[in-house]
């Protein structure tokens, strides 16, 4: 049988406090923002002893980590097994943090990769976009869903973890509404991103 405690809301581990948690919760994401655009065009002239892409390949296994954390624990909340949804939705953070400092590093460590570049030049010919097909237009349109929706979706996240550990379980509910499909979508559609970009990697 079900442990009782399972059904329980967990006891608030944060003192509530709206006013602080909006000014951190804005400046950590202004600040991760500002830097992942920062960092993200800047290529370092450094050489490695190994295939930088591995961060990329890294970036891939923990969306889809993410990815199955999120569903995972979207089915406990839904069997109000709520310790068990509070602990995955921690782990999907803390690997969302990894994938964070793993795609600067790669950015860093690799420069840009444009889609269909088979000599890798930086440069699409004609006869590049007749071999990328339509398949490209299929990237960019991902592409230019995910990159948005990944920008956006760090405070929203911030905010519904804290309603949560701050135990404002209402607010929780209706923000959770909302982050947890952009999350997912951001998370599933990034793996995706890589499959499609991985072929032209140097």
């Amino acid at each position: 049988m079900e442990p009782i405690l399972q059904r329980k809301f967990p006891k608030p581990v944060l003192k509530k406090n709206d006013k602080t948690a909006r000014i951190l919760i804005w400046s950590v994401s202004i600040i991760v923002f500002a830097a992942v655009a920062l960092l993200s065009g800047i290529k370092l002239d450094i050489k490695t002893s190994f295939d930088p892409h591995i961060f990329a390949a890294f970036n891939a296994v923990v969306n889809s980590c993410v990815a199955v954390l999120l569903v995972a624990a979207l089915v406990a909340v839904k069997k109000k097994r709520y310790i068990l949804h509070k602990k995955l939705m921690i782990t999907a953070i803390i690997l969302s943090v990894l994938f964070l400092i793993s795609y600067i590093c790669h950015h860093l460590l690799s420069g840009e990769t444009r889609f269909g570049d088979l000599n890798h030049d930086g440069i699409l010919s004609p006869d590049e976009k007749i071999l990328a097909g339509s398949l490209r237009y299929v990237y960019y349109a991902i592409l230019i869903t995910h990159i948005p929706l990944a920008g956006i979706i760090l405070p929203i996240i911030l905010f519904t973890a804290y309603q949560a550990l701050s135990g404002d379980y209402n607010k929780h509910r209706k923000i959770a509404r909302f982050a947890w499909p952009v999350w997912f979508y951001v998370a599933v559609s990034g793996v995706v991103v890589y499959l499609l970009i991985s072929p032209y990697y140097s």
